[in-house]
């Protein structure tokens, strides 16, 4: 069986339905808990512990290298770049945006993430 939305197969009985879909665990885990890059609480929080020196994971810091090297980038080009699953990008990408590291904008009608 496979998964309607990651693609990935899913072993008989560990399927898990979902409004109407069958997922796979890590895409019903992402579809109950999506990245939210827009929380004042989440910002605050983020700002008050970002002046502190290992405030970002190695992860986060090898977005910020590519961003800074690259200017910008789409988050699906990043995401392979990094060898990622775009899902858990979004997650750093939105962990880094509290931290205002980050931020996305729109060029020639794509979503490129760049530099705050």
């Amino acid at each position: 069986m496979k998964c309607d939305r990651g693609e990935a197969l899913i072993k008989q009985g560990e399927e898990i339905e979902y409004h109407g879909r069958i997922l796979c665990e890590d895409c019903y885990m992402d579809a109950l808990s999506p990245a939210r890059a827009c929380n004042p609480w989440a910002v605050y929080t983020a700002k008050s512990i970002s002046n502190q020196e290992d405030a970002v994971s190695e992860t986060q810091a090898k977005i910020l290298s590519v961003l800074k090297e690259r200017g910008g980038v789409e988050p699906n080009i990043l995401a392979e770049m990094l060898q990622m699953k775009l899902t858990d990008l979004e997650r750093e990408i939105a962990a880094l945006r509290h931290m205002e590291k980050v931020r996305a904008k729109m060029k020639d009608d794509r979503k490129i993430i760049c530099l705050w």
